[in-house]
């Protein structure tokens, strides 16, 4: 008895669901709304401050912008005194941050890591200065650096009489007492943030260091620091970023606008010839340019290292 051919059976095809009226609205408003913020409050500005940087302007009437080609840049480079000492302090700003609060804080979430009593009111103390803005924080150290009635100087002179510092009148000293104001600060947003990631970390690999003998340094360095690359990679950028654009705590400390002797960032003298007593809107934008292209050069350099070592 022959059977009859089996006809195979094709499956129906899905149609693509097209997007009714109400979609395309969410759409619009989800993605439109941040695009159009960005486009508006970020690059605009930025392109801005690039066109403006060749020019110059007294901020008043675009009449009197006026092209100037690269005179700006060529005065900043060779004939603006307070240049090159901001540049040397924010190198040494990132070198601090990067060197003292940054691995402090990860030293600070390893260890609250480890669910020692009490740990959940460490976190508290430590973070509590993030909660607060760079020039609240900065309202509170002018208070302890305050060279008459300062807490700093008060124990000082408690140890031993005689010890009257102008910490934030002295140039020698200055910017060490504002780092260590921004480095409390900072400290415990990095403990935050290298607390979530290890938070997320598979405990049995922690365990299986410890059974192939690895102590608690051995096991952070070799184990867990390199599992958590890409929180490392955060935190790289943060600091970065919060180093080269340091502002508010110094402006606070410093006194406002002008910048005071040992006190120079590449952010203020922005801010001194932009809004200063005399407007070079031109001029502070080509500074604005030159700090722009060394965050994107010391950000993009890591970023290309990493991508090519994954690569590898």
């Amino acid at each position: 008895m022959s059977s009859a051919p089996v006809t195979p059976v094709t499956p129906k095809r899905s149609r693509a669901r097209r997007l009714g009226p109400g979609d395309r609205l969410f759409l619009a408003v989800v993605i439109g709304i941040p695009l159009a913020a960005l486009l508006f409050f970020v690059w605009l500005p930025a392109l801005a401050s690039l066109g403006l940087s060749f020019t110059t302007w007294d901020g008043i009437d675009l009449a009197d912008i006026h092209w100037t080609g690269l005179d700006n840049y060529q005065q900043i480079f060779t004939n603006y005194p307070p240049f090159w000492p901001a540049v040397r302090h924010n190198v040494i700003w990132l070198l601090f941050t990067a060197l003292l609060p940054t691995p402090f804080g990860i030293f600070l979430a390893y260890q609250l890591d480890r669910k020692i009593r009490f740990t959940r009111i460490y976190q508290t103390a430590i973070f509590l200065p993030m909660v607060l803005s760079l020039a609240v924080v900065g309202f509170i150290w002018e208070i302890i650096y305050n060279p008459d009635t300062g807490l700093l100087n008060g124990i000082l002179n408690a140890a031993g009489p005689g010890h009257h510092i102008d910490w934030l009148g002295n140039p020698d000293l200055n910017l060490w007492a504002v780092l260590v104001a921004s480095g409390w600060r900072h400290t415990g947003y990095i403990m935050i943030l290298y607390l979530a990631g290890l938070k997320g970390f598979d405990p049995a690999l922690k365990e299986a260091a410890a059974l192939d003998g690895a102590n608690g340094r051995q096991t952070f360095l070799r184990v867990v620091f390199p599992a958590l690359k890409p929180v490392n990679i955060i935190i790289l950028v943060v600091t970065v970023m919060e180093s080269l654009r340091a502002f508010d705590i110094v402006y606070v400390l410093g006194g406002g606008v002008g910048s005071k002797p040992g006190m120079e960032l590449l952010s203020l003298l922005i801010t001194d010839n932009i809004i200063g007593e005399s407007s070079h809107i031109g001029y502070g934008s080509a500074l604005a340019v030159v700090l722009l292209l060394v965050s994107l050069a010391a950000i993009g350099t890591f970023l290309v290292q990493t991508v090519r070592k994954e690569d590898q």
